[in-house]
């Protein structure tokens, strides 16, 4: 049984062109496609047709790369079962995450994590948009929850609240208040990915946070802005990971209902050295 091109057919379904396929496996277009049409000639079979602008995996192409991503996990499994035991983190950990949570949770576990393992490298992946683990060769994600894909595996790192914050500079202007009807004559500032009329709850009470002149839609924007005393804004308390030490919380018996931060990876039988370190160093934090 021949595997040559294989590796590389499974890498073009998965990325959705030759192109794509070509940066992740590290070598020219002309070299993915040429390996493609020699394992179809191989076969006796179209897997894909390819035209100048698309692709498009065949019915013939689509049932065989069923198989060869069995086949492929078997051979992953075995090789990772060698390796996983005992082995110290070494080479690349590539992280996605939305800058929020990036911002907030990753500095400390990254510095803990690279002074542990001198050998392992860190890759940070920063963006808002959901990344494919798989087509784009990253480890590891920090994402909120709930989870919704079958594919990956998904392990809770910590639970957050949303709280109102201040800068004291601010609450000295312009007054602390004591109920949630005095936040009416305060300024507030919005995250506009929450949605309108979210609201603050304390046992039995809760209200809706006001509008406000000022909003944005990346959470440490909103701290910025608080930070400058603009405004009394939401801010996630990551307690355990993120004490927040230069602003005061206002109306502090309120919150939002609790949110989970999860690590996600790709369905695997055994976890990466580099991943199952991280993971396990991030719990004792």
């Amino acid at each position: 049984m021949v595997l040559e091109g294989i590796d590389v057919f499974v890498r073009v379904v998965q990325a959705g062109s030759f192109a794509a396929a070509a940066r992740l496996l590290g070598m020219p277009t002309t070299t993915v496609s040429a390996r493609i049409a020699r394992l179809e000639e191989r076969l006796g079979v179209t897997l894909i047709q390819r035209s100048t602008r698309r692709m498009h995996v065949t019915e013939a192409g689509a049932a065989y790369f069923g198989h060869c991503i069995e086949a492929l996990n078997a051979l992953e499994a075995g090789e990772s079962q060698l390796a996983a035991a005992g082995t110290e983190p070494t080479g690349l950990l590539r992280i996605t995450a939305s800058a929020d949570v990036a911002n907030t949770v990753l500095p400390s576990l990254c510095a803990e994590f690279l002074a542990a393992y001198p050998k392992a490298d860190i890759e940070l992946i920063v963006t808002s948009r959901i990344v494919d683990l798989i087509a784009e060769g990253v480890d590891l994600a920090l994402r909120v929850g709930p989870m919704q894909d079958s594919t990956l595996v998904s392990r809770r790192l910590a639970s957050a609240v949303l709280g109102l914050w201040a800068s004291p500079a601010y609450l000295d202007r312009r007054g602390r208040p004591a109920s949630p009807d005095e936040l009416a004559g305060h300024d507030i500032i919005r995250f506009s990915r929450i949605p309108q009329g979210f609201r603050l709850i304390a046992g039995n009470h809760s209200f809706a946070l006001p509008e406000g002149r000022l909003k944005a839609d990346d959470m440490q924007t909103v701290r910025s802005l608080v930070l400058r005393g603009l405004g009394i804004g939401p801010l996630p308390d990551f307690t355990r990971l993120t004490p927040e030490l230069s602003l005061e919380r206002v109306l502090p018996e309120y919150s939002t209902e609790p949110g989970n931060v999860y690590f996600v990876y790709p369905a695997q039988r055994f976890v990466t050295a580099n991943v199952r370190a991280f993971m396990e160093l991030a719990k004792d934090c």
